[in-house]
């Protein structure tokens, strides 16, 4: 308790002169022993909440603001000086900013408040800046209780967490415990303020570094709490009670009738200076006192809704879907979903090469209608690409890779699919037609006419040896088709390193040098492609691709003006924002599980924001331009020098292309079984050591081992149907969502990038754990293979099932509701009328 009157802006009017006599008494060493650090087995039992009669008006407070700031304490001693800096902040806030937004303070360290529902009624927001303990007995708890019930709002700062610890309902008030190992020095920090709307962290800086005393948990409270910001905790050092990546320090949400903010940031008398911190506040207390609406529901696990869409498939057919390989909604709502190719367990597998049925499968794709819940078979394609596993020569991943609706599916019924042809097959030579091609869609059968069929473009791929053949597509707002191309390469013969092997050849074609491919820029295989398809089934070539066809370098003829991206290596899944028309794209790496300082860097997977044309830098380098090392004949398995990632040379036998290629581009997001991003100390050359024990790991939150990155989309509220029930909220605008075939460390996660960087391989500023929202594990999404927003703004995703090159029961389509609710309060609650 003070002993004199704090001097502030204003005259403050004080509710009571004492702190009440009800507290019990703690000592010193109770407290620091931890028993204000969250419930402790010490502690005295928690005591039942005596009933009150009290009655709150419903909603507190009215259109005068007010705001009451209960300071007391059971800690000896004099009062902290956070009290006063907090009151003066607070007081500050409330009479600056536009005259709509403003507000009355008054505090106070006498707890008898609490049991007078006149007084309190008067006060549409409660701020804790207590120092923590047993500050309320069970009557005026009681009254707290009420005063939330009645629609009141709450904000606790800092130690707010440590008061009253045996109380169960004050602990979901605040919504974690602090941790008794919780660092006692200020340390500066990096603040990720992840939530861009929510009033108290829109204005903020995404990373916000600050210093402050940084609180550890007793329970991490992500998924039960609206989290608005984290504390990277990379940046300090957080002692033995650290969260990891996922380190809430501000969240909020709807509790109890009411409205309950709370930061752990405000523990140092400096903090409340900050201009940032202010506003910070400011938000929070905009929305406790019903100044305005604000959603606190998005990010809290149990607001969501995950449920399968189609059943297993009936004995020996593919009724409900086949061998998942990718999805895409049409603007009615329904979903087209593909099947690769692989055969039911059922189903013979041919793979002898003088069977002319080798490899022949159906490539299928089916549709889903919310409207009836009902799925229908709309075509199948005779595909190859039904081997089975095994050995890379056995297996194949060719068959139907991609689908994609045309812009002006609703008037003309065009599907774009992307597929090799059984027919193109050449058993001789082991050589196919990969292909992308238009057909119309029967609306008056829902059925796609096979005879409809327009070529757009076709290209060779080695069907010799497994691997990588890619297959997303994606269209960007000014009608240009994007088409997703692996390195048709194997994975073996180079060590799990840089797929870059000369020798191995089946007929003269090469297939595990990926300079014939993806480093290659006169081959259309590693690469993300972009035409503008036309309507009479050719296509023309837009400005801005990476080579126009028609270079003269070299001789001229080396180059292929489709190419948008080239040195990809499996690009299963990309995704083009129309909003901005920025590409976003993920690869499958190689196999080696750690760094060689001979050979380079292990098996990265990669996702890239890609903003223009460029070299992204397989089988030379990956991650942040990482190089691996040359090997050429008569002796591949001879290391030479490491490549250069700024002016990169393609001098393989294989190599049609120019030997001078365009410099690499570093990616943004990559990973290895040992962590995320993995760096290394560089030598006066910039070459990494590749030693693990040397490693950094830039990007903490994810994780590999057997990895398989699968790129997902950008989320977009505007283009969601308006009246929709089921659509996530507006919170996830502008995120990024990304994945990975597994749901282990493996990331299934919503970042967050920075434009102003994302182009030159900036790293994300934010990254939020989907885990629990699209749930993982073998009765949930276990093997993700693809996932999109329909227009209803649910999330459509595929579970592949959990064999390989087949489906199974749990090969599956899902969707992900959000059952949350809007903004609060009503919009007829806020205190003074609606927002404009």
């Amino acid at each position: 308790m003070r002993s004199t009157p704090h001097q502030s802006p204003r005259k403050r009017r004080r509710l009571g002169t004492g702190a009440r006599a009800a507290p019990a008494v703690l000592t010193a060493g109770l407290l620091t022993a931890g028993l204000l650090s969250g419930p402790a087995a010490s502690a005295r039992p928690e005591p039942e909440p005596s009933l009150t009669t009290m009655s709150v008006k419903s909603p507190p407070g009215g259109a005068n603001v007010r705001v009451l700031i209960f300071h007391g304490s059971a800690a000896p001693g004099d009062e902290s000086p956070l009290v006063n800096a907090g009151i003066e902040a607070i007081e500050r806030i409330g009479l600056s900013g536009p005259v709509d937004q403003r507000f009355k303070v008054e505090a106070t360290d006498d707890a008898s408040v609490f049991t007078d529902g006149t007084r309190l009624g008067r006060f549409n927001a409660i701020v804790f800046l207590t120092g923590g303990g047993d500050v309320l007995d069970p009557e005026q708890e009681a009254g707290l209780e009420a005063y939330m019930e009645a629609g009141g709002g709450f904000v606790g700062i800092h130690d707010a967490a440590r008061a009253e610890p045996y109380s169960a309902w004050f602990t979901g008030l605040i919504g974690a415990r602090p941790a008794s190992a919780s660092p006692a020095d200020v340390q500066r920090a990096t603040v990720e303020a992840g939530d861009r709307l929510h009033p108290a962290t829109r204005d903020l800086p995404v990373q916000w570094k600050r210093p402050d005393r940084w609180l550890n948990w007793v329970k991490n409270p992500s998924g039960t709490v609206h989290t608005v910001a984290r504390v990277r905790e990379s940046t300090y050092r957080p002692g033995t009670g650290a969260a990891g990546w996922d380190h809430p320090v501000s969240w909020c949400r709807d509790y109890d009738g009411g409205r309950s903010f709370y930061t752990g940031m405000g523990g140092t008398v400096s903090s409340y200076d900050e201009t940032d911190f202010r506003a910070h506040l400011r938000g929070a207390l905009l929305w406790t006192t019903r100044l305005v609406r604000a959603d606190c529901k998005a990010t809290i696990d149990g607001n969501y809704r995950a449920e399968r869409l189609t059943k297993p498939n009936q004995p020996g057919r593919n009724d409900q879907i086949g061998e998942p390989h990718g999805l895409v909604t049409a603007p009615d709502g329904r979903v087209f979903y593909i099947g690769r190719g692989g055969a039911d367990s059922s189903q013979p597998v041919i793979t002898d090469w003088n069977d002319p049925d080798i490899g022949k499968g159906r490539g299928e794709i089916h549709v889903y209608d919310p409207r009836t819940g009902q799925v229908t078979l709309a075509g199948a394609l005779t595909v190859f690409g039904n081997k089975g596993g095994g050995d890379e020569l056995v297996k194949v991943e060719e068959g139907l890779l991609g689908i994609e609706l045309d812009p002006r599916f609703e008037e003309n019924g065009w599907v774009y699919l992307h597929y090799t042809p059984h027919s193109g097959i050449d058993r001789e030579t082991r050589t196919a037609k990969r292909r992308v091609s238009r057909f119309t869609l029967d609306r008056a059968t829902d059925r796609l006419d096979p005879g409809s069929e327009k070529v757009l473009l076709e290209w060779p791929v080695q069907i010799h040896s497994c691997c990588h053949a890619g297959g997303g597509m994606a269209w960007d707002s000014r009608g240009n088709l994007y088409i997703a191309t692996g390195d048709n390469n194997s994975s073996r013969f180079s060590d799990g390193y840089s797929g870059n092997n000369p020798e191995p050849a089946y007929k003269g074609v090469s297939f595990a040098d990926a300079r014939r491919t993806a480093g290659n820029t006169n081959n259309l295989n590693g690469k993300i492609l972009r035409i503008h398809p036309e309507p009479d089934g050719t296509y023309t070539l837009p400005e801005g691709n990476l080579f126009t066809g028609e270079e003269t370098d070299e001789g001229g003829g080396k180059t292929r003006g489709e190419i948008y991206v080239m040195g990809v290596r499996n690009p299963a899944r990309i995704f083009v924002d129309k909003t901005t028309d920025v590409l976003y794209a993920g690869w499958v790496g190689p196999d080696a599980s750690a760094p060689s300082p001979v050979w380079g860097p292990a098996k990265y997977d990669t996702f890239a924001v890609i903003t223009e044309a460029g070299n992204r830098g397989w089988p030379y380098c990956m991650g942040n331009k990482q190089p691996y090392r040359d090997r050429n004949l008569p002796d591949p398995s001879k290391p030479l020098g490491w490549y250069d990632c700024d002016r990169p040379r393609n001098e393989s036998p294989n190599n049609d292309g120019l030997v001078n290629l365009p410099p690499v581009t570093g990616n943004n997001i990559w990973y290895s079984p040992q962590g995320g991003g993995p760096d290394f100390p560089r030598d006066a050359a910039g070459i990494p050591s590749y030693r693990l024990e040397d490693a950094a790991y830039r990007l903490p939150w994810l994780k590999g081992g057997g990895q398989a990155a699968m790129n997902g989309p950008v989320y977009r509220r505007a283009a969601v149907t308006p009246g929709s029930d089921v659509a996530w909220p507006a919170y996830w605008d502008g995120k990024w969502f990304i994945g990975d075939f597994y749901d282990a460390d493996q990331p299934r996660n919503a970042v967050l990038m920075d434009p102003r960087t994302q182009g030159d391989g900036g790293l994300p500023v934010h990254s939020e754990s989907l885990k629990k929202i699209v749930p993982v594990g073998n009765d949930g999404i276990k093997n993700l293979m693809d996932w999109k927003f329909g227009p209803d703004g649910a999330l459509y995703v595929l579970d592949y099932g959990r064999g390989f090159f087949t489906s199974d029961a749990k090969s599956a389509l899902w969707r992900v509701t959000y059952t949350g609710g809007g903004p609060t309060p009503a919009a007829g609650q806020l205190a003074r009328g609606a927002q404009s």
